[in-house]
């Protein structure tokens, strides 16, 4: 064995170790899940191998309709990649010296892409391969901020294009600005290069979709936008960030909405130091504060998320929407993949209507990516090409960028197929057949529910946060479906669905992903269960009951593992770190190989100080929101990682 790959191995074994070790400590038994599969037992992540040396950094993907995928890359290259599916496949270089390519889309032998300043269309006219014609199609203004990133073009129905322009960030950058017309707005523009503003309120909308017929977008995190979500694009729509207001005065803007109505409501919260230097704003715990669907009533212009995909949870740079084809990916036809930069992942998202609004149910679906995902299209096999970089920004996973695929092995997982609303609670489909015995009994689910801040502040903690009671459950006759009766359900309102403790008919199961966030805008119309034809049987009651008659207390003395977890993914922390390894900020291990005191951990937590940590482009917000006693276990647990590392050096 060489010497490399000696310390490989031994790494390796380490972590392992560690691993269990950590395990063990915190009372987390991995032999409880191992029973169960998990999603690369599914979906298997392959590499689509490029010519050594090539630096992709995908900006854009394309399917040809021969099966050739066109790959644009952020340094301005396009390629169109042959037999892209196989071992082999053929990188050949269509175009390059373009800036900035972020979208790539085909139409009547063309292809067409997004550059900082214009739609762009290229055509191989003498059919050698390489594009020799390259053409304007429409320009917009850019002022040269290196934030001014422009994605697109998608296709309408009707052969028109959109495409969506980021705002640019000045020294201030936590107050993103519209520096020269449309920054912040989505344009509609038609082959004669005739061009119509079409909607504005966006941020950095790098996920613009088409799904059907309609217009949908992602947008990232920051001010104004207290987490990623998907919103559906009507023209003249305002989706809630004011900087691209300052051209609603313009004669053909569709938005009517002015900057000063959202700040008349909002607070714009422009700081400065006693030097007159500009500040960044950071969230007032315990505030009066308005959320998006309050200040609705007072901009009816105001467009609301359809499906939220909460911050650090289902992402925190949310990407490309793509809309399951017939025949695809199993029993999720017709459902919608979201791909996220930050955290190198896919979610999945159900959607219905209600009330002529949409609203749904966003899932987790395949994380282990190696870099961002900035782009996705579906391949002829039904596999699915995944373009990915980290741009400098720091991601989960080991590269800087790549080109992956995503490929099912026809095998069905246990999952939550859907989740729809209705007018005592909800009804989950299952893609398999529930064991009743867990179905039926009420500990089996939890239901809590909260929302974002509407704020100038980047980002927002979750608020308002309340539980749900489950009061009954009704069972189909097939196993595929349960009726949840939930109470305090509350319109325009995240409300987090977790079965824990749901196992298939077949195997006894766990779901693969037990937990679902559903946006409920509506509340439908109709009768509600009875009591009377509902499981009330509650095992958790039970067992309390029994603990309290026998003296014995249920609370543990020590902070394990599984304890802290839901912590970690309340609070967000799993958006930038990880147990283990670096992502967007330090691993775990490696704050605790500082050997802070407790205290001291709390401190951080509230009061980060990233110049200790110098080599993370992002640094860390002050989290004071987190109360102290959360905090406190937090900070026992990394504490405890001090001590299980030290065991196995």
């Amino acid at each position: 064995m060489r010497k490399n790959e000696l310390t490989s191995y031994l790494q390796h074994v380490v972590k392992q170790v560690l691993a269990c070790v950590v395990m063990a400590a915190f009372g987390y038994h991995s032999y409880g899940q191992a029973e169960s599969a998990k999603e690369d037992d599914y979906f298997r992540i392959m590499r689509v191998p490029a010519p050594e040396g090539m630096i992709l950094e995908v900006g854009g993907l394309c399917t040809l309709p021969n099966g050739n995928l066109g790959v644009t890359t952020r340094r301005g290259d396009i390629f169109i990649v042959e037999n892209p599916t196989t071992q082999k496949p053929y990188f050949r270089k269509f175009a390059s010296g373009l800036h900035e390519v972020l979208g790539l889309a085909y139409k009547n032998g063309a292809l067409y892409c997004v550059q900082r300043g214009e739609l762009t269309k290229l055509m191989d006219t003498d059919n050698d391969g390489k594009a020799d014609v390259i053409e304007t199609v429409y320009q917009w203004p850019i002022s040269g901020n290196y934030h001014e990133y422009s994605f697109g073009p998608k296709l309408a129905p009707d052969g028109s294009f959109f495409v969506s322009l980021n705002l640019g960030f000045g020294p201030d950058w936590w107050h993103p600005q519209s520096f020269v017309p449309w920054r912040g707005w989505v344009l509609h523009i038609n082959e004669d290069g005739s061009m119509e503003p079409w909607a504005t309120g966006m941020r950095s909308p790098c996920g613009l979709s088409m799904i059907g017929d309609e217009l949908f977008y992602t947008d990232n995190q920051g001010d104004w936008v207290g987490s990623g979500s998907i919103i559906q694009l009507k023209k003249g729509a305002f989706t809630g960030h004011p900087a691209g207001l300052r051209w609603a005065g313009q004669p053909n803007s569709p938005v009517h909405v002015k900057q000063e109505q959202v700040y008349a409501l909002v607070n714009p919260r422009k700081e400065f130091d006693k030097q007159g230097n500009p500040v960044k704003p950071e969230n007032i715990v315990n505030e009066k504060f308005q959320t998006l669907a309050e200040v609705k009533k007072s901009i009816p212009e105001l467009q609301l998320p359809a499906v939220w995909l909460p911050h650090g949870i289902l992402g925190i740079s949310n990407s490309e929407i793509v809309k399951i084809p017939e025949g695809v990916f199993g029993p999720f036809t017709g459902q919608l993949l979201v791909g996220d930069q930050g955290q190198s992942k896919i979610d999945r998202v159900f959607m219905e209507k209600v009330n002529g609004e949409y609203q749904g149910a966003a899932i987790e679906f395949r994380s282990g990516f190696q870099s961002g995902i900035v782009r996705l299209a579906w391949a002829g096999d039904g596999s699915l090409f995944v373009g990915e970089t980290n741009r400098g920004w720091g991601s989960a996973g080991d590269a800087n960028e790549g080109l992956q695929r995503l490929v099912w092995n026809n095998k069905v997982p246990f999952e939550m197929r859907a989740v729809r609303a209705m007018p005592d609670g909800f009804e989950i489909e299952f893609t398999k057949p529930v064991d009743r015995k867990y179905a039926e009994d009420l500990a089996s689910y939890k239901v809590e529910s909260y929302i974002y801040k509407y704020q100038a502040v980047y980002g927002s903690p979750p608020v308002n946060t309340e539980k749900c009671t489950v009061k009954g459950v009704k069972v189909s006759g097939d196993g595929l479906r349960a009726r949840i009766i939930v109470s305090n359900l509350r319109p325009y309102y995240i409300h987090t669905i977790t079965l824990d403790g749901i196992r298939d008919k077949e195997n006894s199961f766990s779901l693969v992903h037990p937990t679902a966030y559903y946006t409920l805008n509506n509340i439908p119309k109709g009768q509600g269960l009875a009591l009377g034809e509902v499981s009330t049987r509650n095992s958790a009651a039970a067992t309390k009951t029994a603990a309290a008659t026998n003296g014995k207390s249920s609370a543990a003395t020590a902070t394990s593992y599984e304890m802290v977890k839901p912590l970690l993914v309340k609070y967000t922390c799993v958006a930038c770190h990880n147990a283990e390894k670096r992502q967007v900020g330090p691993a775990f291990n490696d704050v605790a190989q500082r050997r802070y005191s407790i205290d001291k951990i709390i401190q951080l937590i509230r009061n980060p100080k990233p110049e200790d940590w110098p080599g993370y482009s992002t640094p860390m917000p002050p989290m004071s929101h987190v109360p102290k006693e959360d905090a406190q276990k937090i900070a026992q647990w990394i504490k405890s990682l001090e001590k299980a590392n030290s065991t196995v050096q």
